[in-house]
């Protein structure tokens, strides 16, 4: 079953190919790869990230407050109508972050992005009713209602992920290919749009509620990799106002 609520840090770190292949070379001793990872490949992730006509949430995220949130779509690659997809909520507070997410059948949540009505008799494409988390569901409509949220933005990415060997606590997540647009926001289309990093670059999360391992440790320390600010949204919303302004 997914796990529809966490809490936990999470910290960034920018990566060459190089430091990404250190890290995967060593990897293995410590950390068991997620099974989406199917032979040592990446997956694919994809989000509509919802927002106010004056993207509200996102402008407040980036003056960097205590308290911020976010409400997004997510699927594990492209997917059908009829698919599974996830609608999630992320606040963070004091550097703590809290996800939590309820499942939706696809067609249904286009639908209530339009009506604001939640179907109740979701159905699975093999006929097997829906199981929604009701309280993570009503945690997010209220914010939904309260902001008037819409689909504004598209991002993909590509993913290794990994959880330490016997703690599920520490996760690390390794992405490229971060994609975004903001034309054609729908999950039942494929992943495309505008590289968001340069090539060679690889985002690191690593994410724990309690001490990173020791190991992780000296390895960033060896490869003099440090903690740097990035949010994939932050990075496009501001590189779309950059534009603008360029056009203006």
């Amino acid at each position: 079953m997914a796990i529809e609520v966490f809490n936990r840090r999470e910290v960034k770190y920018m990566l060459s190919d190089a430091d990404r292949d250190a890290l995967l070379s060593i990897i293995g001793t410590y950390m068991d790869s997620d099974p989406f990872n199917k032979g040592g490949k990446t997956y694919s992730i994809c989000n509509l990230y919802l927002d106010t006509d004056s993207d509200e949430l996102i402008r407040k995220s980036l003056e960097k407050p205590a308290f911020k949130e976010k409400i997004r779509l997510r699927s594990y690659g492209t997917v059908a109508l009829s698919d599974k997809v996830f609608l999630e909520s992320k606040k963070k507070f004091d550097g703590v972050v809290n996800k939590r997410r309820t499942s939706f059948i696809l067609k249904d949540a286009y639908e209530y992005f339009e009506t604001g009505k939640v179907n109740e008799m979701q159905t699975t494409s093999d006929g097997k009713k829906l199981k929604m988390n009701t309280q993570v569901m009503k945690e997010i409509d209220y914010i939904m209602h309260f902001y008037s949220l819409k689909p504004k933005v598209f991002i993909s990415y590509d993913r290794y992920a990994f959880f330490e060997k016997n703690n599920s606590d520490f996760r690390l997540t390794i992405d490229t290919n971060i994609q975004t647009r903001r034309d054609d926001l729908r999950l039942d289309s494929a992943a495309y749009g505008t590289q968001l990093l340069q090539e060679g670059q690889w985002l690191m999360e690593a994410k724990a509620f309690k001490a990173f391992p020791l190991w992780f440790v000296r390895f960033l320390s060896k490869r003099r990799i440090f903690q740097t600010s990035f949010s994939k949204y932050g990075t496009e919303y501001k590189n779309y106002i950059a534009s603008k302004n360029q056009q203006r």
